[in-house]
Order: C-alpha cells, then sequence, then structure tokens
C-alpha cells in the first residue's frame, strides 16, 4: 500500500465518523479550530496527518482511533 492510499482511506474514515456524529465539515472545522479547507482535505487524502493528529480529531470525535486507522 501506498502512502497516498493509506491518506485516502485515513480520510475516508474521518468523514464517516464526523457524519455519523452529524457534524458538518465546518462545524467540525469550528471544533478543532481549523479552517473548513484543512478539514476537506483530510477528508479527501490530501494531508498526510501524524499519529498526534489522528489521536486528537479521534477526540474531537469521541471516536476510538481503531475506527479511524481502520484499512479495511
Amino acid at each position: 500500500m501506498e502512502k497516498r492510499e493509506l491518506c485516502k482511506i485515513i480520510g475516508k474514515n474521518i468523514q464517516k465518523e464526523r457524519q455519523k456524529k452529524g457534524l458538518t465539515q465546518e462545524t467540525f472545522a469550528e471544533l478543532m479550530n481549523v479552517s473548513w479547507s484543512y478539514v476537506s482535505k483530510i477528508e479527501s487524502g490530501v494531508i498526510n496527518l501524524s499519529l498526534g493528529k489522528i489521536l486528537q480529531i479521534s477526540k474531537y470525535l469521541n471516536s476510538d482511533i481503531e475506527k479511524i486507522l481502520k484499512l479495511k
């Protein structure tokens, strides 16, 4: 698996968890104190997130980090 593919999978997992919580990208961006475009880039797999940032996102979403890191 290549890095780009992994970023896309993690981004989609974050998107699924965000949607389960009923949050828009804009609302989630406000919670994280980042721009809407940053959230969009995360979910589309453009940004290569550190493990620390993934952990922070899982806490914002009140979700298990395993759900975000799930590869299949």
